[in-house]
Protein backbone atom coordinates (compact mmCIF):
# COMPACT_ATOMS: atom_id res chain seq x y z
CA UNK A 1 0.00 0.00 0.00
CA UNK A 2 1.04 3.15 -1.06
CA UNK A 3 1.19 6.19 2.32
CA UNK A 4 -1.07 8.99 2.30
CA UNK A 5 -0.11 11.96 0.70
CA UNK A 6 -1.83 14.18 3.10
CA UNK A 7 -3.41 13.51 6.06
CA UNK A 8 -6.63 14.99 7.64
CA UNK A 9 -6.80 17.45 10.28
CA UNK A 10 -10.22 16.97 11.66
CA UNK A 11 -9.12 13.73 12.41
CA UNK A 12 -5.44 14.03 13.76
CA UNK A 13 -4.37 13.62 17.27
CA UNK A 14 -5.08 10.56 19.36
CA UNK A 15 -7.96 8.42 20.01
CA UNK A 16 -9.89 7.33 23.18
CA UNK A 17 -8.72 4.47 24.66
CA UNK A 18 -11.21 1.55 24.69
CA UNK A 19 -11.49 -2.06 23.88
CA UNK A 20 -11.50 -3.70 20.52
CA UNK A 21 -10.49 -7.09 19.59
CA UNK A 22 -9.39 -9.40 16.64
CA UNK A 23 -12.11 -9.25 15.29
CA UNK A 24 -10.14 -6.42 15.84
CA UNK A 25 -9.60 -3.85 13.65
CA UNK A 26 -10.71 -6.23 10.82
CA UNK A 27 -14.16 -7.11 12.14
CA UNK A 28 -13.87 -10.53 13.31
CA UNK A 29 -15.71 -10.33 16.45
CA UNK A 30 -17.12 -12.81 18.01
CA UNK A 31 -20.69 -14.73 17.36
CA UNK A 32 -21.87 -17.83 18.70
CA UNK A 33 -23.42 -19.84 16.28
CA UNK A 34 -24.19 -23.60 15.90
CA UNK A 35 -21.82 -25.56 14.01
CA UNK A 36 -23.21 -27.30 10.87
CA UNK A 37 -21.69 -31.00 10.33
CA UNK A 38 -19.16 -32.58 8.88
CA UNK A 39 -17.14 -31.15 6.02
CA UNK A 40 -18.92 -32.33 2.78
CA UNK A 41 -22.27 -33.62 4.35
CA UNK A 42 -22.65 -35.44 7.60
CA UNK A 43 -24.98 -34.86 10.75
CA UNK A 44 -24.40 -31.69 12.65
CA UNK A 45 -22.16 -31.67 15.54
CA UNK A 46 -23.24 -33.13 19.28
CA UNK A 47 -23.21 -31.66 22.51
CA UNK A 48 -19.02 -32.72 22.72
CA UNK A 49 -18.74 -29.26 20.23
CA UNK A 50 -20.81 -26.61 21.24
CA UNK A 51 -21.47 -23.53 19.06
CA UNK A 52 -18.10 -22.19 17.60
CA UNK A 53 -16.82 -18.70 17.82
CA UNK A 54 -16.97 -16.16 14.74
CA UNK A 55 -14.49 -14.01 15.19
CA UNK A 56 -12.63 -10.94 14.82
CA UNK A 57 -10.65 -13.21 12.81
CA UNK A 58 -12.26 -11.36 10.75
CA UNK A 59 -11.17 -8.14 11.29
CA UNK A 60 -10.33 -10.39 12.55
CA UNK A 61 -12.18 -8.34 9.61
CA UNK A 62 -13.88 -5.24 9.41
CA UNK A 63 -14.27 -1.93 10.98
CA UNK A 64 -12.23 1.18 9.21
CA UNK A 65 -12.09 4.79 8.66
CA UNK A 66 -10.48 7.01 6.86
CA UNK A 67 -10.62 10.99 5.67
CA UNK A 68 -10.42 13.08 2.96
CA UNK A 69 -12.45 13.87 -0.02
CA UNK A 70 -11.36 10.82 -1.51
CA UNK A 71 -11.30 7.52 0.87
CA UNK A 72 -10.22 5.44 -1.63
CA UNK A 73 -6.74 7.27 -2.26
CA UNK A 74 -3.80 6.52 -0.24
CA UNK A 75 -3.65 4.24 2.74
CA UNK A 76 -7.62 3.29 1.93
CA UNK A 77 -6.66 2.06 -1.52
CA UNK A 78 -6.18 -1.03 0.50
CA UNK A 79 -9.18 -0.66 2.76
CA UNK A 80 -11.98 1.43 0.90
CA UNK A 81 -13.45 3.53 3.80
CA UNK A 82 -16.42 5.26 1.87
CA UNK A 83 -20.30 4.82 1.61
CA UNK A 84 -21.44 2.38 -0.55
CA UNK A 85 -19.35 -0.25 -0.22
CA UNK A 86 -20.37 -3.77 0.74
CA UNK A 87 -18.15 -6.78 1.02
CA UNK A 88 -19.50 -10.69 1.29
CA UNK A 89 -16.98 -13.38 2.77
CA UNK A 90 -17.85 -17.38 2.51
CA UNK A 91 -16.82 -18.63 5.69
CA UNK A 92 -15.20 -21.61 6.69
CA UNK A 93 -14.40 -22.87 10.46
CA UNK A 94 -12.58 -26.19 10.79
CA UNK A 95 -12.78 -27.43 14.59
CA UNK A 96 -11.02 -30.49 15.54
CA UNK A 97 -10.03 -33.05 12.53
CA UNK A 98 -12.85 -33.03 9.64
CA UNK A 99 -15.67 -31.34 11.28
CA UNK A 100 -16.94 -27.82 9.42
CA UNK A 101 -19.25 -24.92 9.57
CA UNK A 102 -20.08 -22.59 6.61
CA UNK A 103 -21.63 -19.24 6.45
CA UNK A 104 -21.35 -15.69 4.88
CA UNK A 105 -20.11 -12.88 6.32
CA UNK A 106 -21.86 -9.25 5.17
CA UNK A 107 -20.14 -5.82 5.62
CA UNK A 108 -20.62 -2.64 4.50
CA UNK A 109 -19.22 0.89 4.94
CA UNK A 110 -21.59 3.56 6.22
CA UNK A 111 -20.43 6.76 5.71
CA UNK A 112 -18.40 9.01 7.92
CA UNK A 113 -19.91 10.21 11.27
CA UNK A 114 -18.89 12.29 14.31
CA UNK A 115 -18.19 10.12 17.33
CA UNK A 116 -19.60 11.29 19.63
CA UNK A 117 -16.68 9.71 22.20
CA UNK A 118 -14.75 12.57 21.28
CA UNK A 119 -17.13 14.87 18.55
CA UNK A 120 -14.55 14.26 16.32
CA UNK A 121 -15.33 12.50 12.62
CA UNK A 122 -14.58 8.96 11.63
CA UNK A 123 -15.98 6.31 9.28
CA UNK A 124 -18.28 3.74 9.96
CA UNK A 125 -18.06 0.00 9.21
CA UNK A 126 -20.66 -2.56 10.08
CA UNK A 127 -20.76 -6.28 10.31
CA UNK A 128 -24.11 -8.24 9.95
CA UNK A 129 -22.88 -9.97 13.10
CA UNK A 130 -24.11 -7.12 14.70
CA UNK A 131 -21.07 -5.00 15.75
CA UNK A 132 -20.11 -1.33 14.31
CA UNK A 133 -16.61 -0.03 13.70
CA UNK A 134 -15.61 3.42 13.85
CA UNK A 135 -12.03 4.09 11.92
CA UNK A 136 -9.65 7.03 11.00
CA UNK A 137 -6.86 7.27 8.74
CA UNK A 138 -3.95 9.61 9.01
CA UNK A 139 -0.21 9.70 7.52
CA UNK A 140 0.59 6.61 10.11
CA UNK A 141 -2.11 4.51 8.68
CA UNK A 142 -5.66 2.98 9.22
CA UNK A 143 -6.55 2.82 13.16
CA UNK A 144 -9.91 1.15 14.45
CA UNK A 145 -10.73 4.06 17.22
CA UNK A 146 -14.19 2.47 18.25
CA UNK A 147 -16.76 -0.34 18.22
CA UNK A 148 -20.00 -0.74 19.32
CA UNK A 149 -22.43 -4.36 19.40
CA UNK A 150 -25.93 -4.29 19.12
CA UNK A 151 -26.48 -4.60 23.15
CA UNK A 152 -24.05 -1.71 24.06
CA UNK A 153 -25.80 1.88 24.20
CA UNK A 154 -22.62 3.83 22.68
CA UNK A 155 -19.61 3.06 21.10
CA UNK A 156 -16.68 1.86 23.01
CA UNK A 157 -12.86 4.02 22.49
CA UNK A 158 -10.06 1.74 20.85
CA UNK A 159 -6.64 1.96 22.80
CA UNK A 160 -5.22 5.00 21.24
CA UNK A 161 -2.65 3.33 18.13
CA UNK A 162 -4.30 0.23 17.25
CA UNK A 163 -3.62 -0.17 13.36
CA UNK A 164 -5.31 -2.65 11.00
CA UNK A 165 -3.00 -1.39 8.53
CA UNK A 166 0.34 0.24 9.14
CA UNK A 167 2.55 2.88 7.47
CA UNK A 168 4.78 2.53 5.14
CA UNK A 169 3.00 0.11 3.42
CA UNK A 170 6.05 -1.71 2.41
CA UNK A 171 7.62 -5.22 3.23
CA UNK A 172 9.19 -5.23 7.14
CA UNK A 173 6.49 -2.83 8.54
CA UNK A 174 5.86 -4.55 11.85
CA UNK A 175 2.59 -3.46 14.53
CA UNK A 176 1.66 -5.03 17.42
CA UNK A 177 -2.38 -5.48 18.45
CA UNK A 178 -4.12 -7.02 20.67
CA UNK A 179 -6.15 -10.41 19.67
CA UNK A 180 -7.70 -13.19 21.54
CA UNK A 181 -8.47 -17.69 20.67
CA UNK A 182 -11.18 -17.71 18.29
CA UNK A 183 -10.78 -21.74 17.83
CA UNK A 184 -8.53 -22.94 20.84
CA UNK A 185 -11.10 -24.83 23.19
CA UNK A 186 -10.37 -27.12 26.27
CA UNK A 187 -11.80 -30.46 25.17
CA UNK A 188 -13.34 -31.59 28.88
CA UNK A 189 -13.55 -28.35 30.83
CA UNK A 190 -15.87 -25.82 31.63
CA UNK A 191 -15.93 -23.18 30.14
CA UNK A 192 -14.62 -24.34 26.96
CA UNK A 193 -13.78 -21.13 25.13
CA UNK A 194 -9.83 -20.37 26.02
CA UNK A 195 -10.76 -16.46 25.12
CA UNK A 196 -12.67 -16.18 28.86
CA UNK A 197 -9.40 -16.87 30.48
CA UNK A 198 -6.61 -14.83 27.73
CA UNK A 199 -9.13 -11.78 26.80
CA UNK A 200 -6.27 -10.58 25.48
CA UNK A 201 -2.70 -11.87 23.49
CA UNK A 202 -0.01 -9.54 22.15
CA UNK A 203 -0.30 -10.13 18.33
CA UNK A 204 2.73 -8.50 15.66
CA UNK A 205 1.65 -8.11 12.35
CA UNK A 206 4.09 -7.68 9.58
CA UNK A 207 3.69 -7.31 6.03
CA UNK A 208 5.63 -9.48 4.28
CA UNK A 209 4.59 -8.57 0.67
CA UNK A 210 3.14 -5.96 -1.55
CA UNK A 211 2.34 -7.35 -4.86
CA UNK A 212 1.12 -10.43 -4.16
CA UNK A 213 -1.81 -11.80 -6.47
CA UNK A 214 -4.82 -13.52 -4.89
CA UNK A 215 -7.27 -15.96 -6.57
CA UNK A 216 -11.04 -15.94 -4.59
CA UNK A 217 -14.75 -17.05 -5.59
CA UNK A 218 -14.85 -13.08 -6.54
CA UNK A 219 -12.14 -12.94 -9.26
CA UNK A 220 -8.14 -12.51 -8.88
CA UNK A 221 -6.51 -9.75 -7.39
CA UNK A 222 -3.02 -7.53 -7.66
CA UNK A 223 -1.60 -5.80 -6.27
CA UNK A 224 -2.36 -7.51 -3.01
CA UNK A 225 -0.44 -6.76 0.94
CA UNK A 226 0.25 -9.64 2.41
CA UNK A 227 0.03 -9.41 6.51
CA UNK A 228 1.01 -11.93 9.01
CA UNK A 229 -0.12 -12.34 12.47
CA UNK A 230 1.68 -14.48 15.06
CA UNK A 231 1.33 -14.62 18.87
CA UNK A 232 1.18 -17.32 21.09
CA UNK A 233 -0.67 -18.31 24.22
CA UNK A 234 0.22 -20.35 27.22
CA UNK A 235 -1.99 -23.08 28.54
CA UNK A 236 -2.22 -26.36 29.70
CA UNK A 237 -1.67 -29.09 27.62
CA UNK A 238 -1.37 -31.86 30.14
CA UNK A 239 -0.30 -33.77 33.35
CA UNK A 240 3.47 -34.03 31.53
CA UNK A 241 3.69 -31.21 29.74
CA UNK A 242 2.16 -28.93 32.12
CA UNK A 243 2.34 -25.40 30.76
CA UNK A 244 3.19 -24.47 26.92
CA UNK A 245 3.25 -21.97 24.52
CA UNK A 246 0.49 -22.59 21.41
CA UNK A 247 0.86 -20.68 18.74
CA UNK A 248 -1.77 -17.97 16.97
CA UNK A 249 -1.51 -16.92 13.39
CA UNK A 250 -3.18 -15.20 10.66
CA UNK A 251 -2.21 -14.02 7.29
CA UNK A 252 -4.60 -11.49 5.54
CA UNK A 253 -4.35 -10.45 2.03
CA UNK A 254 -5.91 -6.75 1.48
CA UNK A 255 -5.98 -5.92 -2.46
CA UNK A 256 -5.87 -2.43 -4.03
CA UNK A 257 -9.35 -0.64 -4.53
CA UNK A 258 -11.37 -3.87 -3.09
CA UNK A 259 -9.95 -4.46 0.89
CA UNK A 260 -9.17 -7.29 2.24
CA UNK A 261 -9.97 -10.10 -0.11
CA UNK A 262 -8.74 -13.12 2.04
CA UNK A 263 -8.08 -14.39 5.77
CA UNK A 264 -6.35 -17.67 7.26
CA UNK A 265 -6.61 -17.84 11.08
CA UNK A 266 -4.84 -20.84 12.39
CA UNK A 267 -4.71 -22.01 16.13
CA UNK A 268 -3.61 -25.87 16.20
CA UNK A 269 -3.40 -28.16 18.98
CA UNK A 270 -1.88 -31.82 19.75
CA UNK A 271 -3.07 -31.76 22.97
CA UNK A 272 -5.94 -34.39 23.74
CA UNK A 273 -7.17 -31.22 26.36
CA UNK A 274 -7.22 -29.47 23.67
CA UNK A 275 -8.81 -28.93 20.51
CA UNK A 276 -7.57 -26.37 17.78
CA UNK A 277 -9.15 -25.20 14.54
CA UNK A 278 -8.74 -23.01 11.47
CA UNK A 279 -10.87 -20.19 9.81
CA UNK A 280 -10.73 -19.25 6.41
CA UNK A 281 -12.59 -16.47 5.08
CA UNK A 282 -12.59 -15.53 1.30
CA UNK A 283 -14.38 -12.74 -0.74
CA UNK A 284 -17.43 -13.70 -2.46
CA UNK A 285 -18.79 -10.68 -3.93
CA UNK A 286 -18.42 -7.05 -3.48
CA UNK A 287 -19.11 -3.51 -4.35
Amino acid sequence: MTPLAQSCPAERGQSRSVPRGDGDARGFEPRSHRPTGRLGSGPALGPKYPALVRGGLLALLVGLAGCGRSPDAGHEAWFPLAEGHRWTYRVTTLSGADTAERETLTLRTLGRETLVLDDKPAWVRRSDSGISYWLRADEAGIRRVASKSDMQVDPVADAPGRFVLKAPFAVGTQWQAPTTTYLLMRTHEYPRELKHSHPSIPMTYTIEAVADEVKVAAGSFSPCLRVRGSATVRVFVDPISGFKDQPLTSLEWYCRSVGLVKLERSEPSTSPMLVGGSRTLELEAWQ
